[in-house]
């Protein structure tokens, strides 16, 4: 997908309403995988992806940061991981309780901030990446499909913002 630009907090949190409405039908430990710098609107994503799904609006999202995962009541579950502090080496069982939450299973779907921090084989082969780069007053989101449920969530975005720019 080429790049979309989000001038601020809405436009971010519509993006993530937008991957929440969009997701498709079976799948198989799916995961959204989110690379940006610090402060750069990955959690407001999340909270807007969370908020739109069933069971959103009894949710709390907030970064992960110090409890390294949170589990939202949503329909799928969503399970929100922060791997920021892998930068720093953590402890072995605070790293186990991390890969135990990547692999969640198919009633979940997986939200990693920081993905590009997973030692390598540990990240699902199927997930769409999003990147957020500043830019000028706001930033660029970029979306990319690895793998083919992926590939189909991709897709249905696409159809969405095709339908929504020719109105």
């Amino acid at each position: 997908m080429a790049g979309l630009f989000l001038p601020g907090e809405p436009e971010t949190l519509a993006l993530g309403a937008a991957l929440a409405r969009c997701l498709p039908e079976g799948w198989d430990n799916p995961a959204l995988c989110l690379q940006a710098g610090l402060a750069s609107g990955k959690t407001t994503l999340t909270r807007g992806l969370v908020e739109a799904l069933p069971g959103g609006d009894q949710a709390e999202v907030a970064s992960p940061s110090f409890n390294l995962a949170n589990v939202y009541p949503t329909t799928p579950q969503v399970v929100h991981v922060d791997l920021f502090r892998l930068g720093e080496g953590l402890p072995g069982a605070d790293l186990d309780e991390i890969l135990e939450s990547l692999h969640a299973g198919a009633a979940r779907l997986l939200v990693v901030e920081w993905a590009e921090y997973l030692p390598p084989g540990f990240l699902p082969a199927d997930h769409l990446l999003v990147r957020l780069e500043e830019q000028g007053d706001g930033r660029e989101a970029t979306l990319t499909a690895n793998g083919p449920w992926a590939a189909r969530w991709l897709q249905r975005i696409n159809a969405t913002s095709s339908q929504s720019g020719s109105s």
